[in-house]
């Protein structure tokens, strides 16, 4: 399910003049068009299309207020509680806001997706083989003690940093080394070439201090609540363990007249106050205690914002339409464990969801179903496979389900009157097929019953998954609700120890390595993976091959409707 928009909120007058200039930093995947030639080396950055929108001498990006005033606090939530100050480790919850004191050697154009421009690094080139690339760093940049940015943290940061967290290490699999070739150069070598992302994803991972990091008692695969010395924008000016974190812009910061930095950043502090439930917090932004909200609750959407603060303007509420693919939030049932390892017994769980009911009653009809991975845009795969995804499942039909050659995707779907009855005949079916068997009312097999757990983190979630429940109910299943703090949730998560959880898969419009940690066999039990839906399969370890590795824009649409 995914919201057709959001909403943002503003509460009072403070931020407010400030907020079109507020930058929130976003990973973004995108693939290289072309390697450019090693003799480019004065190129400002990368563009998927061949050239960047932007010259070399541009003075801002084209949607910042190069004018905006600098000054003000902006206040806003986090939800559960933190114990690390350390985002590469595995280990902890982590605070949210981290990213604002890390300086990467590339940053992205927020309306310019298929190109990222130069930040730690003034210029790159990528070898004309496509097997390295090399960064060439500003000699100005410092971190936040003086200390000069050099190669060397590069190499360090990027080989700790993937020893840290499993995700990295899987994530940047195809990069064989880190080189430093003199104080402000770097190489990274790759294993083989085609992967045309690796020179963009390799200028996005926050370069550390490699003479902080390596001082006795520290390790990038601890937690630690000491505030960790960083290059960017921001340092951590206060922490409230588990309650508040709040971050001050450095007004010593060498990047601050950047052509990429102008006209943002002006928020002279950031804070984040914890909440253990949303509705608390959602209370607290009513009362003025924070100044920007996103809301995701279409109940709240719907219904809480009918109070003065919004009729007399002190609060401004705004929704935005969504343009990109957006990807999906589900219910992820994990194929690890019976009885989901079984296929149609997952079948038989869709059946179960009654959506254009809870659409209605629940969501206030502001929903839309995700039919797709890669949401609703041109990724997605759409009506019959085309000539071009035939062509890459053609070679795999003996091992897979006749459907995805000659039928359509479709969720189940309802009159969204209640009435279910159709759909949990359909299920009762599956469910047989499967060998399970309705015994004196429960649904059994080989003397068991299907019992099954919704693990939640999110209390708002308990009212969704209820109707589900008394569904399931009726065919005979034991299903209940596990609602844990978030850091058991993430201990469990990490462990993929959970019968069924609610999850998102995030897309940017050009997907590449990171398909390999939302669905490929080596990643089904990585600790800490995203694939927490438990794929282990060669053909969707192919197709996600394919997708790394195409060469065309058209060729990852074919590879990503085909993997879809």
């Amino acid at each position: 399910m995914r919201r057709r928009a959001f909403g943002k909120v503003l509460s009072g007058v403070r931020g407010l003049t400030h907020l079109a200039s507020l930058t929130v930093l976003i990973t973004l995947w995108v693939p290289l068009a072309a390697a450019k030639a090693a003799d480019e080396a004065d190129a400002h950055g990368f563009s998927i299309y061949g050239s960047l929108a932007l010259p070399r001498d541009f003075q801002h990006f084209p949607y910042v207020n190069p004018q905006a005033p600098k000054g003000g606090e902006l206040r806003t939530r986090g939800l559960g509680s933190f114990d690390n100050l350390n985002r590469f480790t595995i280990k902890g919850q982590t605070a949210v806001g981290l990213e604002l004191i890390y300086d990467t050697l590339l940053t992205s154009s927020y309306d310019e997706p298929g190109s990222a421009y130069g930040l730690l690094a003034k210029s790159v080139a990528v070898a004309p083989d496509g097997l390295s690339v090399t960064f060439f760093l500003r000699p100005e940049a410092k971190f936040h003690d003086g200390v000069p940015v050099t190669a060397e943290d590069v190499v360090w940061s990027f080989d700790a940093i993937r020893a840290a967290h499993p995700f990295y290490a899987a994530y940047y699999h195809s990069i064989d080394r880190a080189v430093a070739d003199a104080p402000h150069q770097v190489t990274f070598y790759f294993q083989q070439s085609g992967n045309r992302e690796l020179p963009l994803i390799v200028g996005q991972f926050a370069v550390l201090p490699k003479h902080y990091w390596t001082q006795e008692g520290r390790s990038l695969k601890d937690t630690t609540l000491q505030p960790p010395l960083g290059s960017g924008p921001y340092r951590i000016a206060r922490v409230d363990n588990g309650r508040i974190i709040t971050y001050e812009r450095d007004p010593n910061y060498w990047g601050r007249d950047l052509n990429v930095n102008i006209g943002r950043h002006n928020f002279a502090r950031i804070r984040f106050d914890y909440f253990g439930d949303d509705g608390v917090s959602f209370e607290a932004f009513k009362a003025g205690e924070m100044d920007l909200r996103e809301e995701f609750s279409s109940k709240n959407w719907a219904t809480g914002y009918a109070i003065d603060a919004v009729k007399t303007g002190r609060m401004a509420v705004e929704e935005i339409e969504v343009d990109s693919g957006g990807g999906m939030q589900a219910f992820v049932m994990n194929t690890r464990r019976a009885p989901f390892d079984n296929r149609a017994v997952r079948q038989a769980f869709n059946q179960a969801f009654d959506f254009e009911w809870t659409n209605k009653n629940l969501f206030y009809g502001q929903y839309a179903r995700t039919e797709s991975f890669f949401g609703d845009g041109e990724l997605a795969a759409k009506g019959l496979p085309s000539a071009a995804e035939l062509n890459l499942l053609e070679p795999f039909r003996a091992d897979l389900p006749p459907e995805v050659y000659n039928s359509a995707f479709e969720n189940p779907k309802t009159a969204g009157d209640g009435n279910v009855r159709t759909n949990l005949r359909e299920a009762r079916r599956l469910l047989a097929s499967a060998g399970w068997d309705i015994v004196n009312g429960r649904l059994e097999k080989d003397g068991q019953r299907l019992e099954v757990e919704f693990l939640l983190v999110q209390p708002g979630f308990e009212r969704i998954v209820a109707p589900y429940i008394k569904n399931l109910e009726k065919l005979g299943i034991a299903a209940k609700i596990r609602l844990v703090d978030p850091t058991q949730y993430q201990n469990r998560l990490n462990g993929f120890d959970f019968d069924i959880i609610v999850d998102n898969f995030p897309q940017s419009l050009s997907p590449g390595n990171e398909q390999r940690d939302y669905w490929s066999s080596q990643a089904a039990d990585r600790e800490g993976g995203r694939n927490t839906i438990g794929i282990r399969n060669p053909v969707v370890d192919a197709l996600v091959d394919k997708l790394i590795f195409a060469e065309t824009r058209d060729a990852l649409l074919a590879a990503t409707q085909a993997l879809d």
